[in-house]
């Protein structure tokens, strides 16, 4: 190959000519000069001639005179940064065969979670730094711990270890999901040793490394009196996750980034089996219903992305880390796992592993072992759902004796694309004994349902007392659109108790959707979300609050001379179960019902019912004062710190200078993170600029600072959006992961409800755009241009919405 290095510049992959066999490391981090050093043999296979080995390579200060390849000294060494790349040229061809490359280099221990980096804890009152077919060999002071994937081979000196207890409830969880993915997969574990360990510095929530698994501190850490349950279950489903990559990712490893959705999408969707199994009591596949919901509202946009993306250079493949390859990913293997059977997708599965165990596989080859065992044709099945962006909304009208179904792409502003799906439909009618199945592969079919209209009409029933479900239990990944008699007849279903969680979580969801595409009115979502009044299940009232919440902040910017009425019709919604479970756990109650009473209080407390501010409020004074009491236990701070927030100002302050000095004294992550995630929520305009500004010091790991973006006030959004202008270069700088500078950019945009913002916006970012952020930006633009348009037609409907509000609290009295 001639030509210069430049020529390799811009390349998604590095060329084919040469590969690695073997990598022996040598590292020598140095933890107070935050520095280390190196050096490295691999073992290369030519394969084809070639003048030029190229490398990855990132932020590493390579000694040129150390390289050697089989005792020849290269010609030229270039790096090139943005590519992540070192290429390597010599004088003359190098013929095929093997031989050994060697160099040696230095680089930094750097604080931003990047590469090689140091992460700090406190031992002792003192702030300490750590750092942590591969052979790798480690130096270090001889009072602390290496840790690799591998167990140790030679051990010169060893330091002491020590187990905490808040590791016990991940290690339980561990050991039994490896003994039910040994037997789910037909494939025990392969190594001989599984590490698991906490860094306090953590870009993401966990990484599956083979054999050492490493987590962010709140998610490995749990304890039975300090944690909520909801870290609990965050705990048992990430670890659940993780291990499943020992199987899908590490054993089996995708070809290339655009099938990334085979680890990430296969790992969530296992860790529901695991949990599930583990903790049946926790109903975990309805609360799956959370990673469903995630991806249709994300793949509802215009700037979403195929399942399969192409990744054509290093700085796109952060941004694809998203709820389309974990979420919607996960969604459609339930959805064919519905469609083949348990068993059938169970053995299927056992053989693509046996099949691709230590090599890589494509989503090509994942279709054609489940075809070859089911012998269903999944690859015209499947293709759309992974390599088109988008799914479908399925129309569904009563015709006679005839189910008349017509399929389109589903888009969050409104507009129809062009995508078509092969659909797998389920259909319950009157009854969950009366289940019909279809492939809808047009655009248009009918389910012929003459026996049942029939049956209904013998029993002399009224015709909205007849009732139709698509998609039962939300197995397919689409959304539902009922004609007007159809849906009059879900919501008497509903009210009569005869759908289940899954269904009333769909239907729920689906029309809260639509909604926001203008398809529906805002006044029918009103009316739909009453006839859940009565309900007290968490699984349900988690969708339904979280639906609450985002009526009650459109209609703050859409029609504020309702907005409080708006808001006593929610709040009505959810107090019955609220008063139901009270402030204080009870003995014997469910873990969900523990949840429950944290998602209902921290909902009501959001939309500014008085009674639950004031009584957290008033038990947090008395956690402040003794935190051993019982009048606050873990579940119930957030909705207690949140209530404190929502009452203070700069004149007023002593309850946001009372959090933070929890925050300084709190030893648990999981304190730590409730703590921060209330400090923006401050209606108070200088209270919410100093929350924001404490991203800014060292007292917030650059990891955490999402805690505090996440909760970002209606009233602090101009604030928000002035404070990232002035300190862009900052964060850019400082957040340089993907997923870190996405929290800033969608937290603090995607809020916004105007055209005129989304223009300010673009114009600002205009000559700052990054392929790292540049996907994440343009959906927030879109949510906010998606909200401006359903304002306009909340406005449009404005005299009869009003009308139907009074009526709903009258009938709520």
């Amino acid at each position: 190959m001639a030509g210069s290095p430049a020529q390799f510049r811009g390349q998604a992959r590095l060329p084919r000519s040469a590969a690695p066999l073997h990598y022996g490391l040598r590292l020598r981090p140095d933890l107070a000069a935050c520095t280390f050093s190196g050096a490295a043999a691999v073992d290369v296979a030519v394969r084809a001639p070639t003048r030029f080995l190229v490398l990855n390579a990132a932020e590493l200060d390579v000694d040129r005179a150390s390289i050697r390849f089989r005792d020849l000294v290269p010609s030229e060494v270039v790096q090139f940064e943005e590519d992540e790349i070192l290429v390597i040229g010599f004088d003359r061809e190098l013929p095929a065969g093997e031989g050994v490359l060697t160099m040696e280099f230095t680089g930094t221990l750097n604080d931003r979670m990047r590469g090689f980096y140091r992460s700090t804890y406190v031992y002792n009152g003192e702030s300490r730094n750590m750092a942590a077919k591969f052979k790798i060999t480690l130096e270090v002071p001889s009072d602390l711990v290496a840790l690799s994937s591998m167990p140790v081979v030679k051990e010169t000196v060893s330091g002491s270890i020590k187990t905490t207890n808040q590791g016990k409830f991940a290690l339980d969880v561990a050991v039994k999901s490896l003994d039910l993915y040994k037997d789910y997969f037909a494939t025990p574990y392969p190594l001989p040793k599984l590490d698991m360990i906490a860094i306090p510095d953590f870009a993401t929530g966990a990484m599956e490394n083979y054999g050492l698994v490493t987590y962010r501190d709140t998610a490995l850490l749990y304890d039975e009196l300090l944690s909520s349950a909801s870290n609990k279950q965050q705990v048992a489903i990430t670890v659940a996750h993780e291990l499943a990559h020992q199987w899908f990712g590490n054993l089996v490893t995708m070809e290339w980034w655009t099938h990334l959705w085979l680890n990430e999408g296969f790992a969530s969707w296992v860790s529901y089996l695991a949990v599930d199994s583990l903790f049946p009591e926790w109903n975990n596949w309805t609360q799956f219903l959370d990673e469903t919901t995630s991806g249709l509202t994300l793949d509802a946009l215009a700037e979403s992305h195929p399942i399969e993306v192409e990744v054509n250079h290093a700085s796109e493949i952060d941004a694809i880390f998203d709820s389309i390859s974990y979420d919607k990913g996960a969604s459609v293997i339930r959805m064919l796992q519905s469609y083949l059977g348990a068993e059938r997708f169970q053995k299927a599965l056992a053989s693509y592993i046996k099949k691709y165990a230590y090599s890589n596989a494509k989503t090509e080859d994942l279709w054609a072992v489940l075809e070859e065992e089911s012998g269903e044709p999944v690859k015209d099945l499947m293709t759309a759902w992974t390599k088109q962006q988008g799914y479908p909304v399925i129309y569904a009208k009563l015709n006679g004796h005839e189910l008349e179904l017509e399929q389109e792409q589903f888009l969050s502003d409104g507009s129809s694309g062009r995508g078509m799906w092969i659909v797998p439909i389920t259909s319950c009618f009157g009854s969950y004994n009366e289940q019909k199945k279809v492939l809808l592969k047009d655009k248009t079919d009918k389910i012929h349902i003459k026996e049942f209209t029939a049956s209904q009409s013998s029993d002399g029933e009224k015709s909205q007392n007849i009732w139709i479900k698509l998609n039962i239990d939300q197995t397919g990944f689409c959304r539902v659109k009922y004609d007007d008699e159809l849906a009059a007849g879900l919501v008497n279903a509903i009210k009569a108790k005869k759908l289940s969680l899954m269904d009333k979580i769909g239907i729920v969801e689906d029309s809260y959707a639509l909604s926001v595409a203008r398809k529906q009115t805002l006044t029918s979502l009103l009316r739909l979300l009453n006839a859940y009044r009565d309900e007290s299940d968490y699984t349900v009232l988690s969708h339904v609050t979280s639906v609450c919440l985002s009526i009650s902040k459109i209609s703050a910017d859409a029609t504020p001379q309702l907005n409080r009425d708006i808001k006593q019709l929610l709040i009505n919604l959810l107090l019955p179960a609220a008063i139901k479970l009270g402030w204080d756990p009870k003995d014997g109650e469910s873990h969900l019902d523990v949840m429950l009473r944290s998602l209902l209080l921290t909902a009501l407390v959001r939309l500014g019912h008085d009674e639950t501010v004031n009584e957290g409020v008033r038990r947090f004074h008395i956690f402040f004062e003794d935190r051993k009491t019982s009048l606050l236990p873990p579940d119930t701070r957030k909705a207690a710190y949140l209530a404190v927030m929502r009452t203070v100002s700069a004149s007023n302050r002593s309850g946001y200078d009372a959090l933070l000095k929890i925050y300084r004294e709190a030893a648990e992550p999981q304190e730590k993170s409730l703590v921060l995630g209330s400090l923006s929520s401050s209606p108070d305009k200088d209270i919410f600029l100093e929350a924001l500004n404490f991203i800014l010091t060292d007292k917030v790991r650059n990891q955490d600072s999402y805690y505090i973006l996440g909760g970002i006030s209606l009233e602090g959004r101009e604030v928000a959006w002035a404070w990232l202008k002035k300190n862009w270069d900052h964060v850019l700088k400082t957040w340089t992961t993907s997923e870190l500078i996405s929290d800033f950019i969608d937290s603090i945009i995607s809020p916004f409800t105007s055209e005129e913002k989304a223009s300010e916006v673009s114009e600002f970012f205009a000559d700052r755009i990054n392929p790292s952020f540049e996907r994440v930006l343009k959906q927030s633009l879109e949510r906010v241009c998606i909200s401006a348009r359903w304002i306009e037609t909340i406005r449009s409907e404005s005299p009869s919405l009003g009308q139907a509000v009074q009526e709903l609290l009258q009938n709520q009295a």
